[in-house]
């Protein structure tokens, strides 16, 4: 599996890792065996939020004598994200993982409290090593910027975001802001949400020619191609140790100049969207 340094925090983290959203709506037990497998093949990032339900639960149970391995993200609601509700809901995080930090803490995307409330409080947790450190998420890149005017170059870890092989709307601005700010960029929903493309469409077809010269499946040459540059990293879910198994076997693939080529004019860019797109 490959590993990255997760933006300035300097922290080796798998590039792809493992994402959590609706994980508790399945069968618990394999939701489980599959976030341990993917430990056990090296995507040691796993993603969860207060939102998710008992997904943080879920990922305690599979955690449990293990979180030394595993770089753990979690998220508050911009409705508890005030100076006070951040670290409430930190703790509350931190009391349904059964663990007493997390690796990085993200406001889940931008609401109605000041960000200097919420990044107050994000810089009280590091403090008081509640936390290693924190980000965001569904940011644009003005809303970066601005962030950044509030807490300082080099404070911001990371922002995660909606980016799949239809929807590449943050390589536009958001992207190239992250790299030149040091911050990394994880992608959600990289396989899309239930639209991945096609095996007989004109795109799932050179994924599927690609995936044939790599010895890979069109999945894993999605989460390459997805990650392909510096401060990228991806979370898809697994809800089985079969689907953990083909994520990571993504880390270990590397696509040539012509692969990519042929995926970018399969899946175009497009314009650049008037606002940043999130589920």
């Amino acid at each position: 599996m490959k590993q990255k340094p997760f933006g300035q925090t300097g922290q080796q983290t798998s590039v792809i890792g493992q994402g959590t959203w609706y994980i508790d709506q399945g069968d618990r037990k394999s939701a489980v065996t599959a976030l341990r497998c993917g430990l056990d093949l090296g995507m040691t990032h796993i993603d969860t939020a207060e939102m998710y339900g008992d997904a943080e639960l879920v990922v305690a149970e599979a955690i449990d004598g293990r979180r030394d391995e595993v770089f753990l993200v979690s998220k508050v609601l911009p409705s508890n994200a005030s100076r006070k509700g951040t670290i409430q809901a930190c703790d509350r995080s931190l009391k349904r993982l059964k663990t007493d930090r997390l690796d990085c803490y993200l406001l889940h995307w931008r609401g109605s409290y000041p960000l200097e409330d919420t990044v107050a409080a994000f810089e009280e947790l590091v403090s008081a090593g509640k936390i290693g450190s924190w980000g965001v998420s569904n940011f644009d890149a003005g809303d970066l910027a601005e962030l950044a005017d509030v807490a300082g170059e080099g404070r911001i870890a990371c922002n995660q975001v909606l980016h799949h092989l239809n929807e590449r709307a943050i390589e536009h601005s958001v992207i190239p802001w992250c790299e030149a700010h040091g911050v990394a960029v994880v992608a959600y929903s990289p396989f899309g949400h239930d639209d991945f493309p096609a095996p007989q469409s004109a795109g799932g077809t050179v994924l599927q020619q690609i995936a044939a010269r790599c010895n890979a499946t069109p999945r894993q040459v999605a989460l390459s191609f997805l990650t392909r540059q510096p401060p990228m990293f991806a979370i898809p879910k697994a809800s089985s140790s079969s689907h953990a198994a083909e994520n990571a076997g993504a880390g270990s693939i590397t696509l040539t100049e012509s692969d990519i080529a042929a995926l970018d004019k399969a899946f175009p860019l497009g314009r650049e969207p008037r606002s940043l797109p999130m589920l």
